[in-house]
């Protein structure tokens, strides 16, 4: 297999120049010389602040322009399938399915993530429970390998090993270039009913329930997401397609949507804004940026409420370190930044929002069940298929202890999701010893991989990457 298939020879030769200028340029690149890609946006959150600057040693790398592979390639409707550039946002690829009332199966919270973003690294959303993780819906990954070869991976093709072990790699074994797709088809809008829950037991039940069944209390769940404000006050909400809609809300303009769970019993939205409703506030960490108070969100522009914007200005908060020395002429405690996701069986859901209530104080808990699509476990985060699963995703900061150091409160959360037999993702700061870290992401599965698809070492590893912050 020498591209991605089913794309029209028109489009199948512009994507192969693009391909060929890629390679060589990576070809090009000296040996030692590390390699990043010109991204303009990023949803990771490893800062560094310490950078070498321009001439200084540690300082040369090699920026490659991927450009070219930041957009649909093409869309079958009568095949639900798309081939998309892998460096694509989902609001870039949304904008092109849904026209076609098709969406991708899983479509990640927030805008700017790219759909080789996802795969490389994961990704959820409330469609998880059935339609798995977004790479489970790949077909066909082509990747521009670490030593340099251009390959098509699937499921059964000689490069099978690696698209299963590419997802949770995280551009170390190399950069996906295109990507064949799944697409479901939608309705206009979706029907919300916010459910609510005074202990963590009930709505892990519930969760379960809604697995097993589809859907609860009569209402059919194409979508289940939920928000835990503490252990008392907890709320599921469970999504379904509809053609009609007697209302519509609006999250984009003044009302704030993990609000509404608390004060609306059903709610109806556009397929468009449901897709998007955590984009416009990030959830709910626009609150430190004061968007959130409506005498200042009438002035603060709609096209700036993005999670992309809110990023930008925490990056440069890191860099610069702004609001530890507010905090400091301010004799306020350093506070340590607390920014997860983690899954865990849906039997011990409970006893994590217990340990994080008690042990982090970080409210509100975003919670989105989900399972393998599945009956192949993925190498590189070796989940049990048939297995429910709750993502628990936390994105604030906690003030630290008289005496503790940075790293406190996320080395805590890394011992309680392993003994509780969970997993975490890597988009974020990680502590684990490279003993842990192997055990924990299938070490041994890895380096075979490496050793094949990345032999000299060009690209860099991944617990270099992921917890030494390279």
């Amino acid at each position: 297999m020498t591209g991605i298939s089913g794309l029209p020879s028109a489009k199948q030769a512009a994507h192969d120049a693009a391909v060929t200028r890629l390679r060589d340029a990576y070809a090009a690149v000296p040996a030692g010389v590390p390699v990043r890609l010109a991204k303009p946006t990023s949803n990771l959150f490893r800062y560094t602040r310490d950078a070498a600057k321009p001439g200084q040693p540690g300082s040369e790398r090699a920026i490659l322009d991927v450009s070219a592979f930041s957009r649909v390639i093409h869309v079958d409707p009568a095949a639900r399938t798309a081939v998309v550039g892998g460096m694509t946002t989902y609001e870039a690829l949304c904008d092109a399915t849904l026209p076609h009332r098709l969406m991708p199966l899983v479509v990640p919270q927030l805008k700017t993530i790219t759909l080789g973003g996802a795969v490389t690294g994961l990704g959820i959303e409330s469609s998880s429970l059935w339609n798995g993780l977004p790479h489970e819906s790949v077909t066909e990954m082509e990747i521009l390998t670490g030593d340099g070869r251009v390959v098509v991976a699937t499921k059964d093709n000689e490069h099978s090993e690696l698209y299963f072990g590419f997802p949770n790699s995280y551009g170390t074994l190399g950069y996906s270039l295109a990507l064949k797709i799944e697409l479901m088809p939608v309705q206009p809008y979706v029907h919300l009913r916010h459910f609510r829950f005074t202990d963590p037991r009930s709505c892990m039940d519930a969760i379960a329930q809604i697995a097993a069944n589809g859907e609860y209390e009569g209402h059919k769940a194409d979508f289940l997401d939920g928000v835990a404000f503490s252990t008392s006050e907890l709320y599921l909400t469970v999504g379904a397609f509809s053609d009609k809609a007697p209302w519509l809300s609006d999250y984009t303009g003044q009302q704030v949507y993990y609000r509404s769970l608390q004060a609306n019993r059903e709610d109806f939205l556009t397929i468009e804004d449901y897709i998007w409703r955590w984009d416009t506030d990030w959830f709910w960490c626009s609150h430190a940026f004061g968007v959130q108070n409506p005498k200042l969100r009438r002035f603060w522009p709609r096209k700036y409420r993005r999670s992309d914007v809110y990023r930008k200005l925490v990056a440069y908060d890191q860099k610069h370190g702004l609001t530890a020395v507010l905090a400091e002429k301010r004799h306020h405690p350093p506070r340590e930044m607390v920014v997860q996701d983690v899954e865990i069986p849906v039997d011990r859901g409970g006893e994590f929002l217990g340990f994080f209530e008690n042990n982090v104080k970080m409210s509100p808990v975003w919670m989105c069940p989900l399972r393998l699509r599945g009956d192949h476990a993925w190498t590189l985060y070796p989940m049990q298929p048939g297995d429910v699963y709750v993502n628990f995703g936390f994105w604030g900061t906690a003030p630290l202890p008289a005496g503790q150091r940075d790293g406190y409160y996320n080395r805590m959360v890394e011992e309680e999701v392993s003994a509780l037999d969970g997993h975490k993702s890597l988009y974020s700061s990680a502590f684990y010893s490279e003993e842990e870290f192997r055990r924990r992401y299938n070490g041994s599965a890895y380096d075979k991989l490496k050793a094949e698809y990345d032999g000299a070492g060009r690209l860099l590893g991944l617990y270099d990457k992921c917890v030494r912050g390279r």
